[in-house]
């Protein structure tokens, strides 16, 4: 039972991939809240394996389900996590350090000796898995196993161990000082509370927050404490712009008081879009292909990476508790259009690889030694795959979502290189919702990372 109102060094809002180490890191040396709105992995047995992975994106419901699926307006399903670890506990388990050239882009005042630690301090076991059909597909060399972002084909590392078992960001929590955390679950954070500063600038000093019960308790920050806003790409620009951080005509339309005027709240919103093709394999597969990944120096095969069109996000009510209306804008910018094809074409070079005859089936029709086709799982890409408007039109009409999407609270824009909030004193964003540009292959390793590495600079008190 948590009290009507207490007291915290650092209120943590979101329990996600980036929350759990920054929250439990803090926790060493500080009085720390974590506040999460949904429950534990362990009240949902299919989160646990390996198994379980599609079962959890399906099975949804509208208020306690580990994965809440929306749908965004250009009609592609979503999903975000809801539940402790977030993402990283409903997701396929792929684990790669950030592309180099992330950190220099990102805008973010990184410590690179830092980053690395906290890397080091994140990671544990992974497994192996198939690569040949990449390999002839010329998606060179071959790295082996690795977390590194590097050109070429590799085996990346899984967050589940060989045993099937998830390890999510949630497992960080093992970590934390018991004595100086308190985890509230099912806990949503209503709004920021907010002080105006003989300055005039506002200064954070706690959240509301409602239970399960819905009960309304207020946490409070000690002097020098922070709130830290990691809710997510979605999460944390809705909670800024309900506290009335914002665009002012926008927040006024919904009758919300308006704090701080920024235009660039819940803007430059990007979704990694995924397009491919699926075949039916001839037995059931052994091993997960999620950890196989080929590099092209000029992008990924899975995915547009860092992709240049963005959208942007509303509120779709008052109520936190409702996922706000999103846009991403897929394929707007004809750059991403442009790699998407060539992914696709390349992705047609791994299909009609050696290495894939095995996958090819007999027609129902034929007896025995008749010709063995590939059965597709939806469309087949087109035939004719020099047909650049063909396979652009395929683009646009199959695509989907990786689950990587990212922006809303972008640094520079609505937060600074130090992921303080504009005109905000003692609040900051870590969490996906600050990248302008994709991390890499996946996001989860460099947002358990990050926060690791604040947290750590927050307790040296080098920001």
């Amino acid at each position: 039972m948590f009290p009507a109102e207490a007291d915290y060094d650092y209120i943590v809002v979101g329990g996600g991939t980036a929350g759990c180490p920054l929250a439990a890191t803090l926790s060493v040396s500080h009085r720390v809240l974590l506040l999460e709105r949904g429950g534990a992995p362990q009240e949902f047995p299919s989160l646990a394996s390996q198994d379980g992975f599609l079962q959890t994106l399906v099975d949804t419901d509208s208020s306690d389900s580990p994965a809440q699926t929306f749908v965004s307006q250009e009609g592609v399903p979503n999903a975000r996590g809801r539940v402790l670890g977030g993402s990283s506990t409903i997701n396929a388990g792929f684990y790669s350090r950030a592309h180099p050239g992330f950190f220099s882009a990102s805008g973010i005042s990184w410590d690179m000796a830092l980053v690395n630690d906290s890397f080091d301090w994140v990671e544990r076991s992974w497994q192996s898995a198939v690569r040949d059909g990449l390999l002839e597909a010329n998606v060179t060399p071959y790295n082996g196993f690795s977390v590194h972002h590097l050109p070429g084909t590799k085996i990346g590392a899984s967050t589940f161990d060989s045993s099937g078992r998830r390890h999510s960001a949630a497992d960080l929590l093992n970590f934390a000082s018991a004595d100086n955390i308190r985890v509230a679950l099912r806990a949503s954070v209503d709004r920021i509370l907010l002080r105006r500063r003989r300055s005039q600038s506002m200064l954070a000093i706690g959240v509301v927050y409602s239970d399960r019960y819905g009960r309304h308790h207020h946490a409070m920050t000690r002097p020098g404490g922070e709130v830290i806003i990691s809710a997510g790409t979605l999460g944390s620009p809705q909670l800024l712009l309900l506290s009335g951080i914002g665009p002012r005509p926008y927040l006024s339309s919904w009758g919300i008081p308006v704090a701080v005027h920024n235009p660039n709240v819940g803007q430059f919103l990007y979704d990694n879009p995924r397009n491919g093709i699926s075949i039916v394999p001839p037995t059931p597969l052994d091993h997960s292909l999620i950890q196989v990944v080929g590099i092209p120096s000029d992008g990924l095969i899975e995915k547009v990476p860092g992709p240049s069109s963005f959208g942007y996000l509303r509120l779709a009510s008052l109520n936190v508790r409702d996922t706000p209306l999103v846009r991403f804008n897929y394929f707007s910018n004809p750059d991403d259009l442009t790699r998407c094809v060539a992914g696709l074409r390349r992705a047609a070079q791994v299909i009609e690889s050696r290495s894939m005859n095995e996958f090819r089936l007999p027609e129902w029709w034929a007896a025995g030694g008749g010709p063995r086709e590939f059965r597709y799982v939806g469309a087949p890409l087109p035939a004719n795959r020099s047909n650049y408007a063909a396979m652009a039109d395929f683009c646009r009409q199959n695509v989907a979502t990786i689950w990587h999407y990212h922006g809303g609270c972008l640094v520079g824009k609505v937060v600074d290189a130090e992921l303080r909030v504009m005109g905000v004193g003692s609040l900051r964003v870590v969490d996906g919702s600050i990248f302008s540009v994709s991390p890499g292959t996946n996001p989860q390793a460099t947002l358990m990372m990050m926060g690791r590495s604040v947290s750590d600079l927050f307790i040296y008190s080098l920001i």
